[in-house]
């Protein structure tokens, strides 16, 4: 590649940041629901056709940070795995992680409960990285679990570890988001949220474990 040509693809990335970036601060500040193109746009500081050379719609744009927020959500696991030296510790500081992840970085959390929820749509590339994004924290999780059942922290007969991986997403995802919408509903039951949570990642810990 010539150096024209070089420069030219860095530019083109640095306004795509750019564009994706203004999308983020207008989806924190007021709902997905709510952002238009035409925001984005201004808050880019671009024009509205510019900004569909490099998004073809705001389904796609999604797609973008959602891409963003799953590289967030893997550096996060990685380095919640990394302070631990068992596999079952791993899996349960990833938990948390998902958990601070949520309060931390809303506006990303709900981008991947977007993007979980919609129908595939074959060929789309910024949806592509999506699913790639989506396997490489995935990928970190399996991996402390096969660490778990080969160091003894995690029963041998637990499963296969990507199965169980998807398990784990899906019952962890599923305590925040009640917790999170649903706080004065389980309070009326005398349940608090933040206890609720904890509750929730101990009983999943016991699952893991091996059986006395």
């Amino acid at each position: 590649m010539s150096y024209i040509a070089a420069r030219r693809e860095e530019e083109k990335e640095r306004r795509r940041l750019e564009i994706v970036e203004a999308a983020e601060q207008l989806y924190a500040e007021h709902g997905w629901d709510a952002v238009t193109m035409d925001q984005v746009a201004r808050r880019a500081r671009l024009s509205r056709a510019l900004l569909y050379v490099y998004f073809r719609d705001k389904e796609d744009l999604l797609f973008a940070i959602t891409e963003r927020a799953l590289g967030e959500l893997r550096r996060r696991f990685e380095a919640a795995a990394g302070e631990h030296e068992l596999g079952i510790d791993q899996v349960s500081a990833m938990g948390l992680a998902y958990t601070l992840f949520q309060q931390e970085r809303p506006f990303q959390f709900d981008a991947c409960t977007r993007y979980h929820a919609h129908q595939t749509h074959e060929g789309a590339p910024n949806e592509a990285a999506c699913a790639a994004g989506g396997d490489a924290v995935m990928a970190v999780m399996v991996r402390s679990l096969q660490r778990g059942i080969e160091d003894g922290s995690i029963r041998r007969d637990i499963g296969e570890p990507i199965k169980i991986c998807v398990m784990l997403w899906a019952f962890t995802h599923g305590l925040i988001q009640i917790a999170t919408t649903k706080a004065q509903e389980i309070a009326r039951r005398g349940i608090e949220a933040g206890k609720f949570m904890e509750e929730g990642r101990a009983k999943l810990r016991e699952l893991l474990a091996p059986r006395a």
